[in-house]
Parts: structure tokens; sequence; C-alpha cells
């Protein structure tokens, strides 16, 4: 595993590793409260595949510091292109996964001249219509004293139907231990509930290529293909369906995301 490195930002460092390589960088992010070897499974087969690839910590989770002024998705857009830049390879591919979907798009509204296509898997890119109910329940899920075991409990059974990660309980071991340091948890709990209308209202300004990859079996949407082709539509952007994949496909299928990624880079450097 490449060695972390971090940014400095001017409220704190993001975490990061770097593959490494002359190729213009594709930079992922994971979704809230998940950690950047969230993609551990999809980086050999990129690499292979001659993809520089990057992966980032949020802010307050991961080896990222603490604390954090602001977690919002515009905020974490701002660190996505400044890691970018910082990489100084030229414009990047962008990947946001679930939450991180919205700042990739916000990324890619506001430093258009750093991103040259987004990949967005699971994703968030806008406000999902929900009860009332449901949203207050979420909250109260998500409440301490109980929080933090109850999202841990939901991640482990939950958000990876079907096949899981041959190494799936070690790994939801360590986000939760990760979790468990310091205010980490608190940090997480202020990125769950991000509103994603500033992204919605940029969709129809992305002016890069895009790639939406979903799970036909994730859990956050009531239709995940319905979702992935209705976001696709508004951005004129292409679509791959990970057959009974949830909400993190590039672990569970990690070689059909990796071709799906390869060639889209691919394609935008001809």
């Amino acid at each position: 595993m490449p060695m972390t490195e971090t940014l400095q930002r001017p409220d704190g460092t993001i975490a990061y590793d770097d593959t490494g390589g002359p190729a213009p960088p594709v930079v992922a992010a994971p979704g809230m409260g998940d950690l950047r070897q969230v993609y551990r499974h999809v980086r050999p087969p990129l690499v292979d595949g001659g993809v520089r690839f990057v992966t980032m910590d949020l802010r307050g989770v991961g080896e990222s510091s603490l604390p954090w002024p602001d977690y919002s998705d515009a905020a974490i857009g701002s660190d996505m292109v400044a890691l970018a830049a910082h990489l100084g390879a030229g414009p990047a591919v962008l990947v946001g996964n679930s939450l991180t979907a919205a700042s990739a798009v916000i990324a890619a509204t506001e430093e258009p001249e750093l991103v040259t296509g987004l990949v967005l898997i699971g994703p968030f890119a806008r406000d999902i219509p929900t009860p009332g109910w449901q949203k207050a329940l979420f909250k109260l899920t998500l409440a301490p004293p109980w929080g933090k075991s109850a999202w841990i409990s939901y991640y482990r059974k939950q958000m990876y139907p079907g096949t899981k990660p041959p190494d799936h309980d070690e790994y939801v071991t360590s986000l939760k231990k990760n979790l468990s340091e310091g205010d980490r948890f608190q940090a997480f709990r202020s990125l769950a509930f991000n509103s994603h209308a500033e992204s919605e209202s940029r969709l129809g300004r992305v002016a890069c290529p895009v790639l939406v990859i979903m799970g036909t079996a994730d859990p956050d949407f009531p239709d995940p293909e319905a979702e992935a082709r209705g976001l696709a539509d508004v951005v004129g952007g292409d679509v791959t369906l990970i057959e009974g994949a949830g909400h993190y496909p590039q672990a569970q299928a990690p070689t059909e995301v990796a071709d799906a990624i390869t060639s889209f880079v691919s394609g935008l450097r001809q």
C-alpha cells in the first residue's frame, strides 16, 4: 500500500496516498464516515491499467486532522481540487462515492480547469426525497451514545448486500476503531446530515464527461438503476451498473469497477 502523505489546507491537513507515475491523476474520495481504504481492492487493477490512482481521507476521518469548521459538500470538493492542483500533473479525474459525488460535482463546476472528468459511484449528487419521519429517525439513530455502534452495525450488515469483500470484517473493525478516535464520530455526524441541494443546482453546468457507477442492489436508493440513469441524463453521462452490488461496488466488484474507470480514463486521453 502507498505511503500516507498529507496536504496542508487552511484549516487542517488531508491525508492521501498516491500510486505515482507520469499520468494525470485520478483522485478518489470515500463516502461519509468511510476511509480511503474503501478503494483498496480496486487500486491494483487500476494501476495495472495504467491509472495513477490517488485516494484521500475526508475532513476529520481516517488520518486527516481534527477539527474543521466546515464539513459541507463544497468544502470537501475544495479539498479534492486542491489535492489535484497540489499533485501538479495536469487536470484530474475526480471520483466521488456517495456523499462525495456531490462534492465532485461542485468541484467540477467551481474549478473546471482542474477537472477533466467525473466518476460518481453510488452517488448522492442530488437530494433524494425522504419522508420527514425517516430523516428524524436517521438523526436519532446516529445520536450519542448509541450512534457509532448503530452506524457500524448498519454498515457491516446492510451496505454490502450479496458477496462481501474477503476482508470485510477486518475492514469494518478498522473503521470502527477510527471513528472511536477523539472527535472523529462527531466529524462523521457533521458530514452525515449534509444537504446536496448545491450539487443538484449545478448538475446542468457540468461540462466534463461523467461516468455514473451504481450497484443494482444499493440499499440507499428506492430504485438504484433509475437514479443512476436519471442522474446521467441530467449531466449527459454514461452509466455502468454493477449487478448485485451495494453502495460500495469498488470494494465488492473491483475488477468490474476498475475496467469501467480505466476505459473512461482512456477515452479522455484520446
